[in-house]
């Protein structure tokens, strides 16, 4: 009899101790089936991480087109125009392109020459018909501006000639002022009609033509663009 009572205990204890073995077991399953599935999680999420680092230093890296132009600076004596070559990035629209093109001639020479427009000065507007570009620069343009006959003719015609340089076909340009036309850039040379293009103002002989220039302006205050070319032709300046 006490032979079977001590089995009998024996094989409560023993399914006891297997219950609690097998509970045993599933929390061990558990916990490694939880750490498979939290490892692939980490893993996943940090090559996901890695794949938008790549996705985004490509787009850092991506190269720009440009394009190489040629604009016009004052002569650091202040007697004339002279080319300097700047890579500007490349754009859809002619009228982007001319206005992105004005920009860097108001931020001024890389190259020691003087700045031919003042730096305050925004492009508004640019817009092109046929060969004329119409150009409406805000009123710092004239605000800032030195004035004097010599240095609005040298503003003007870098304008015109980096225009007419880097788009061929554009053989006029009209400045506007806060959207209007202005009689003189700031009461000497005259911008109520589109401008032409003038190399010849790139070369140093320019200096000639300036005092040619003062003789006229010490009969008029307002200078045409024209009567300054007429002048100079007879005084045998090219």
């Amino acid at each position: 009899m006490k032979v079977l009572i001590w089995l009998n205990r024996f094989r409560l204890v023993a399914t006891i101790e297997e219950g609690a073995m097998n509970k045993l077991l599933m929390g061990l399953l558990l916990v490694l089936l939880t750490g498979v599935l939290l490892g692939y999680g980490t893993s996943w999420y940090l090559q996901q991480g890695q794949n938008s680092t790549a996705e985004v230093r490509v787009a850092i890296t991506k190269e720009i087109p440009v394009w190489e132009t040629q604009l016009y600076f004052v002569s650091p004596e202040g007697a004339f125009l002279l080319p300097e070559t700047r890579d500007i990035p490349m754009c859809d629209a002619d009228r982007d392109c001319i206005k992105n093109l004005l920009i860097h001639l108001i931020d001024g020479s890389e190259h020691g020459n003087l700045a031919v427009l003042p730096k305050e000065t925004k492009v508004l507007n640019v817009e092109v018909e046929n060969d004329l570009v119409r150009v409406d620069f805000s009123r710092q343009l004239v605000d800032f501006h030195p004035g004097g006959s010599l240095t609005e003719l040298l503003s003007i015609y870098s304008i015109a000639n980096s225009l007419s340089e880097n788009f061929p076909y554009v053989r006029q340009v009209q400045i506007l002022v806060e959207g209007e036309v202005r009689q003189t850039l700031k009461g000497h040379v005259r911008i109520d009609q589109p401008i032409y293009a003038n190399f010849s103002y790139n070369e140093p002989p320019l200096t000639v033509e300036y005092s040619a220039a003062e003789e006229i302006n010490n009969q008029s205050d307002e200078l045409t663009i024209e009567t300054l070319i007429q002048n100079s032709d007879s005084s045998g300046v090219k």
